[in-house]
C-alpha cells in the first residue's frame, strides 16, 4: 500500500473536496515512517492546513487542527505519535527555527508537516519529502509529490 500511495502522489493525484484531500493525507500518513519530514508548497489557499488535517487522522490523532500562523507551530499528541505542524510564513530562514527549539519536539515516533518551507529550505533535511498543492481545474485541488526540492 505504501508504494500505492506514494506512485499515486508522484503521478499528481487530484481531490474534489476538503474530504477527499484529508483522505488522501490520511493514506499517505500511513505510509510515512516515523521520523519523516513532509514539506508542503503550495499558493494561500491550496489546502495545506487541510493536507495536516488528513495527516494527524492517518497518525491516531483526533484533536482539531488548525493552522499555526501565530504560533509558528503546534504539537499534536496523542497515541503515542507526535505531529509537529510547522508553518514558516512568519520565518526568514531555518536559523530561526533553532531559536524555537523545534528538534526539542521531535520525540520518537514524531511526524514533522512544514508549511511554507521555501522559508526554511535551509534546515530541512535532504530526506524530506516534498508536496506540491495547487488548484486544478473547477475546485479540485491537485497533489504531487517529489523526493527532493
Amino acid at each position: 500500500m505504501a508504494s500505492s500511495i506514494l506512485a499515486e502522489l508522484r503521478a499528481g493525484a487530484v481531490t474534489g473536496s476538503a474530504e477527499a484531500t484529508r483522505a488522501l493525507a490520511a493514506r499517505l500518513a500511513a505510509a510515512l515512517p516515523p521520523g519523516s519530514v513532509l514539506a508542503l508548497h503550495g499558493d494561500l489557499g491550496a489546502g495545506k492546513t487541510t493536507f495536516v488535517q488528513g495527516l494527524a487522522a492517518g497518525l491516531g490523532i483526533r484533536a482539531a487542527v488548525t493552522s499555526p500562523t501565530f504560533n509558528i507551530f503546534t504539537l499534536h499528541r496523542e497515541a503515542g505519535r507526535v505531529l509537529v505542524h510547522l508553518d514558516a510564513y512568519r520565518l526568514d530562514s531555518g536559523a530561526q527555527l533553532t531559536d524555537l527549539m523545534i528538534e526539542d519536539f521531535l520525540v520518537p515516533p514524531w511526524w514533522l508537516a512544514v508549511e511554507w518551507p521555501e522559508k526554511v529550505a535551509d534546515w530541512l533535511p535532504t530526506t524530506a519529502l516534498h508536496l506540491d498543492l495547487g488548484h486544478a481545474p473547477g475546485a479540485e485541488r491537485r497533489h504531487t509529490l517529489r523526493l527532493r526540492d
